[in-house]
């Protein structure tokens, strides 16, 4: 429990370190940009916490979306989208599934981009509705929002908060092809850090090494198809060339829901902060009985050492 309300402070630092400054430190407007699925359910905690605290939050969601319901602690603002629901869900299961395929890791590499590839049509799609809102966009515009509070991987958010130049808060897991790393400027060495679905461990040998050198190039053509489209909408938006990375780099603070426990040791940035657990659920303490029982399993084992 303890953790759990430490986990949630490292959450709220990040958030009122931008929403209270000066004549807005006793609440202000977040505007949030969640991504669906259970990135959403995740960032749900952060806002119902900015509640209670006093700020306002607005949600800005598809109408047709898994998990992004209407709350008595946020604002709901929805816009049309291009696809059909059922699409939708059938894509989030067939992805999901993947989790629990026993194969080997190049077929599990390839399996999980070709799904990643045609999950992005649909993000894709659902920026576009936002985006290309002009009504939508007249009235966030307008409404005066301190910060927004977004998932990066889904990098409409991001790109909404340069337009509207409001200071941006990434609440995140990470993004492929070390577009994380890209926009916080963090060294990077593939030397010992172990890339996601190589299975390598923290000591590798040579092969492996090698292994986690080449995996990085697989995913340059995923990203260039998957990421492109959001640097063309930022384009126009801003009517300027600009770059997914430019757009990424102005994230003023980093919620990585992740930590050394979990993850393998590398290099951070000032501004990225860990909050693994967030997402955890807290639960009621140990009774006695149990706490007892396992008191004295431990015991001998502590005698023994």
């Amino acid at each position: 429990m303890a953790l759990g309300l430490q986990l949630r402070r490292q959450v709220l630092a990040g958030l009122l370190l931008c929403v209270c400054v000066g004549r807005w430190a006793e609440a202000g407007k977040v505007l949030v940009v969640p991504m669906e699925g259970s990135h959403w359910l995740s960032m749900r905690e952060a806002v119902r916490e900015l509640h209670a605290r006093g700020h306002q939050a607005v949600v800005v969601a598809p109408e047709l979306n898994m998990h992004i319901k209407a709350e008595d602690f946020f604002t709901t603002k929805t816009y049309t989208v291009s696809y059909i629901g059922e699409k939708l869900d059938s894509f989030v299961k067939t992805h999901v599934n993947l989790v629990f395929e026993k194969v080997h890791w190049v077929t599990l590499f390839l399996k999980t981009m070709a799904s990643l590839k045609k999950g992005s049509l649909f993000f894709e799609r659902s920026c576009e509705g936002l985006l290309y809102n002009k009504d939508l966009i007249r009235h966030l515009n307008a409404s005066s929002f301190d910060v927004v509070l977004t998932d990066p991987v889904h990098p409409c958010g991001a790109v909404l908060a340069k337009y509207l130049s409001i200071p941006a808060v990434f609440f995140l897991r990470q993004i492929p092809c070390d577009l994380d790393v890209e926009g916080t400027a963090c060294p990077n060495p593939f030397s010992y850090i172990p890339r996601l679905l190589t299975t390598n461990p923290d000591r590798m040998t040579f092969f492996q090494r090698v292994k986690n050198m080449l995996y990085p190039l697989g995913l340059k053509y995923f990203c260039q198809v998957t990421f492109t489209p959001y640097a063309r909408m930022a384009s126009e938006l801003l009517q300027r060339e600009v770059s997914l990375g430019e757009i990424l780099a102005s994230g003023s603070v980093w919620l990585f829901r992740g930590d050394f426990v979990m993850d393998y040791p590398r290099p951070i940035m000032p501004n990225m902060v860990f909050i693994g657990g967030i997402n955890c659920a807290n639960r009621k303490p140990l009774s006695q009985v149990c706490t007892a029982a396992f008191v004295q399993s431990v015991l001998p084992v502590e005698h023994n050492l």
